[in-house]
């Protein structure tokens, strides 16, 4: 099946490749949007540097413009969507005073070109944008800020820090590190790649070098020239230009989403000197935002409103006086709030791990694991467990939404091909806040692998609850050999309550990600007074 799945991927990827099936974009103009507040054109055209049409909409308001000029904020598209996308949030925002102009990255809707992904030439309509407002509008220049989700996201936290009349943006469902969202631990996300390559090519003019370096990702070729492209749009490396003006910027993001996962936008956050705000969710991509596109009530659109009023009316709303970290907490209705990041009063917990019985789960321990002999655990691949993320998108959004979370009864979980370790029951709640962290020593059977960790909230009757997980992959390590392995799993905020057991299971193989080989193999986990194999986990009281 694995095999299958990466050939269909490959398909895809090589009969989409070229510029002659990439011709797919999806234009329309939207009837007359009336109100007597603002009004509205679907017919703007803006010409970039290259000749390229980049198309626009435009709500202005009807009362006359304050003495410097109209704020104005800037939107741009989603991935598969187009510049109508934000229209419920434009004519709100207009409706209040500002100048509203939304448009269609190139490659996407009625835009020429080929879809660029954050790189020179989206900077470049960018800029031409604001030339255009400057020249066409009763624009405040001194007052434009520009927000997205998901790739207008990219595109806006780019634009910030390249283009200077920008004066401060909103990101939602964004990335710090676009080679860390598509590559962190050597791992391809076979599920969300696989996703945007064909619905790009379905739905825009994609440009031939995307499906390539999805390719290359995928089959562990071409890796440094493909992560030099993802480096040229990761937005961390370009903070200081940020920074030099201190620029505000604020940050939304979900703890379920497997495209952007939150650990590269948490360090993101931490590197920006300037006035600055994160707010992560539950949900999966797009899900903690998309609610407030069609109207409904939506924590992040309500500080985007309050966040701009704030920057570009200054207006006090109280935004700049809250805490500027807040994670809701899965499964309940809490949201806590935190004064930095990493936050103040965190501690990391460390748990040993101590070998598995011929009947009994390995150990989570809060001491080393100290045996007289050394002890091996092995897991082999080729099937996978019962350990899984779920139902990718789904799950996230059941678990988020409607607080119907992926469960495991962990006793059935393959002991052939997975393996289990867990604590003795928690004499008290405890608060994961962060990334948690593990560390493993392994001799692999092949050069090749793949680990997944699950961490698990194990209630008294041994049902697991997905808490959050992470992979690791492998492309040269030196079969025979134990080499110690470190990585991140997924950030998240979870209570495990008193009386239940912490736990993490880990196999070879999840829907989300890419493999490093169709060939079997086994992992031996080592255990020896040598040898320290851990779990971190960042708690809070």
């Amino acid at each position: 099946m694995r095999e299958i799945f990466i050939k269909l991927v490959l398909t895809w990827s090589l009969l989409f490749g070229s510029t002659h099936y990439a011709l797919a974009n999806i234009c329309f103009e939207l009837p007359s949007v009336s109100s007597p507040k603002f009004e509205f054109d679907d017919s703007i055209t803006v010409t970039s540097l290259d000749n390229v049409s980049i198309a626009a909409n435009l709500f202005t308001p009807t009362s006359p413009p304050p003495s410097d000029g109209y704020p104005a904020i800037i939107f741009v598209n989603s991935w598969v969507l187009d510049e109508h996308e934000y229209i419920l949030q434009a004519a709100q925002f207009a409706k209040k005073g500002y100048l509203v102009f939304s448009y269609s990255a190139r490659g996407w809707g009625c835009s020429g070109g080929q879809v660029n992904v954050v790189g020179d030439k989206d900077m470049q309509d960018l800029s031409a944008v604001v030339d255009w407002l400057q020249a066409n509008t009763a624009v405040d220049s001194n007052n434009i800020g520009i927000s997205g989700i998901s790739y207008g996201s990219g595109i806006s936290l780019m634009g910030l820090a390249k283009e200077p009349r920008i004066k401060t943006a909103v990101a939602m469902s964004t990335w710090g590190s676009l080679t860390d969202s598509l590559y962190q631990h050597q791992t391809p996300r076979s599920f969300w790649g696989f996703f945007l390559v064909a619905s790009g090519f379905v739905t825009a003019n994609m440009d031939p070098i995307i499906a390539q370096n999805y390719q290359n990702l995928l089959i562990n070729q071409n890796i440094t020239e493909t992560l030099n492209w993802a480096e040229e749009r990761s937005v961390v490396n370009f903070v200081d230009l940020i920074n030099e003006r201190n620029a505000p910027v604020y940050l939304a993001n979900n703890f379920g989403d497997n495209l952007f996962q939150p650990n590269n936008l948490l360090k993101f956050y931490q590197q920006l000197t300037g006035p600055k705000r994160i707010d992560l969710n539950q949900g999966t991509h797009a899900s903690g935002e998309g609610f407030g596109l069609v109207g409904l009530e939506s924590y992040t659109w309500d500080n985007t409103h309050r966040w701009f009023d704030y920057w570009l009316k200054n207006i006090d709303t109280g935004i700049m006086q809250q805490q500027p970290v807040t994670m809701l907490v899965d499964l309940k209705n809490k949201r806590d709030e935190y004064s930095d990041y990493p936050l103040p009063g965190q501690s990391n917990e460390t748990f040993y791990l101590g070998a598995r019985g011929v009947f009994s789960n390995g150990d989570l321990r809060d001491s080393p694991y100290r045996p007289w002999w050394g002890k091996t655990n092995t897991i082999y691949s080729g099937l996978d467990t019962l350990a899984t993320t779920g139902i990718p998108v789904l799950s996230a959004i059941l678990d988020a939404h409607i607080k119907t979370p992926v469960k495991t009864p962990m006793g059935l979980i393959s002991r052939t091909n997975g393996i289990v370790f867990d604590t003795p029951k928690l004499s008290q709640t405890m608060k994961i806040r962060g990334i948690p962290k593990v560390k493993l020593n392994l001799r692999p059977s092949f050069s090749k692998m793949q680990i997944v960790g699950y961490l698990y909230d194990i209630a008294p009757n041994g049902v697991g609850t997905l808490i959050t997980h992470g992979p690791v992959t492998t492309y040269n390590a030196n079969p025979g050999k134990t080499q110690s392995i470190e990585w991140e799993l997924v950030a998240t905020a979870y209570d495990v309550p008193a009386g239940h057991k912490l736990g993490i299971a880990f196999d070879t193989f999840d829907l989300l990600y890419g493999i490093p080989t169709i060939l079997p193999y086994n992992v031996k986990f080592k255990f020896s007074k040598g040898l320290d194999s851990t779990l971190t986990i960042p708690t809070v009281d």
